[in-house]
């Protein structure tokens, strides 16, 4: 007999890195060690101490119990004060919730946000993870393509003719999968756009500690008063401070949307992890040397990236940033996901194809290069032509 599963889940997107990882299996080792460029994954450990807070805390009675629905304290007032001073506007503790990662503040947020029949603005390529919340939330999405001759930058004019029945815009900056960095003008029109039509404007802002200080702050929404009218805010701890796995990120957001978020966090999580939330409070304001450094590394690892990337006949580097480069595949080179199986089971250089981020990516692979130490990149163009 077969029993009925949600059609919303079983619609969503299988999870594409296991996918890909699979595809490895069948590697024989022929051209050298496995390159896993799948993940946005920090090449490098937590800090020293902050290890070693975390094992504190993670053993410590306090950290046993649950904790405030919206999070520690303790690290909203932290994050608070960065932000502050990042983009050189007050943020209050008030405006932040703590989140069990990521992903699940995306969901949340779109959880509260969407109702029946409202859509949400996702620019191609996009997140797979996003569109796979909306799918499983049954929210609808509509596309914003953005084209490689503009740098992977999505245009407020060409999203004002698809605002029918969107309820929110989201936006990725630093892009993943591109790594493209979106002109403050850009943020700001995006945000004019949402404002005009009732909508709202969804920010993630995952890996803005990676950029340079000449791109900092990348907007200033945050000094427009009205923000927390309609701006939602996302950020999350795992790249900066080399912590995926305890699973802690922020929404920033006004006290309309705060209200109804507290419902979803209180449903979905109760409290996000207290011992990583613990030591990251301390990390904040202490680590602030150590994320400059860290930053110096991804952009010395992403001009590494680039010219190796120069020594590749027919590919093009459509965009590089961040953890990520966007390459155009050679002409006479099969779509996407062909070539990216291919690489894996006969030259063991793990991508994830572009489809796997949208329509219209059946040109594009995406290697993620934060995880890669010099030798590593150096090795890429001899896998990719070899």
């Amino acid at each position: 007999m077969d029993f009925a599963l949600s059609p919303r889940i079983r619609a969503t997107q299988t999870p594409p890195i296991p996918s890909v990882r699979a595809w490895a299996a069948r590697y024989g080792g022929q051209a050298g060690p496995v390159l896993d460029l799948t993940q946005a994954v920090p090449g490098y450990p937590p800090h020293a101490d902050l290890l070693a807070r975390l094992a504190e805390h993670a053993g410590s009675r306090a950290s046993a119990s649950y904790g405030p629905i919206d999070g520690e304290p303790d690290l909203r007032d932290a994050l608070a004060r960065d932000m502050t001073g990042f983009y050189g506007a007050p943020v209050g503790a008030a405006d932040v919730a703590i989140t069990a990662g990521g992903n699940l503040a995306f969901t949340m947020a779109m959880t509260v946000l969407a109702g029946p029949g409202e859509a949400v603005m996702l620019p191609a390529p996009w997140y797979f993870n996003h569109r796979m919340a909306l799918t499983a939330l049954g929210i609808p999405c509509v596309p914003l393509d953005c084209r490689a001759e503009d740098g992977f930058i999505p245009d407020p004019g060409r999203a004002a003719a698809l605002m029918a029945g969107v309820r929110a815009i989201v936006l990725v900056s630093p892009n993943n999968p591109t790594g493209a960095v979106y002109p403050p003008d850009v943020i700001a029109g995006f945000a004019d756009l949402a404002r005009r039509h009732g909508a709202w404007l969804v920010l993630d802002e995952t890996y803005r500690d990676f950029l340079s200080p000449e791109q900092s702050p990348p907007h200033g929404l945050f000094a427009d008063a009205g923000w927390r009218d309609n701006v939602v805010h996302l950020y999350s701890f795992s790249k900066a401070y080399c912590v995926p796995g305890h699973r802690v990120a922020a929404i920033a957001s006004g006290p309309t949307f705060r209200a109804e978020l507290m419902k979803a966090l209180d449903t979905m999580q109760i409290c996000a992890p207290r011992a990583a939330q613990a030591a990251l409070a301390w990390g904040v304001d202490a680590l602030g040397d150590w994320r400059a450094g860290n930053r110096a590394v991804m952009a010395s690892r992403a001009e590494a990236f680039r010219r190796a990337a120069a020594q590749l006949p027919g590919w093009r580097l459509d965009a590089l940033g961040a953890y990520f480069a966007y390459l155009r595949l050679p002409e006479d080179a099969p779509e996407a996901v062909a070539t990216a199986e291919r690489l894996a089971v006969e030259r063991g250089l793990l991508g994830l194809p572009g489809p796997f981020f949208g329509p219209g990516q059946d040109r594009h692979l995406r290697l993620a290069f934060a995880n890669a130490e010099a030798d590593v990149i150096a090795a890429v163009p001899g896998r990719l032509v070899g």
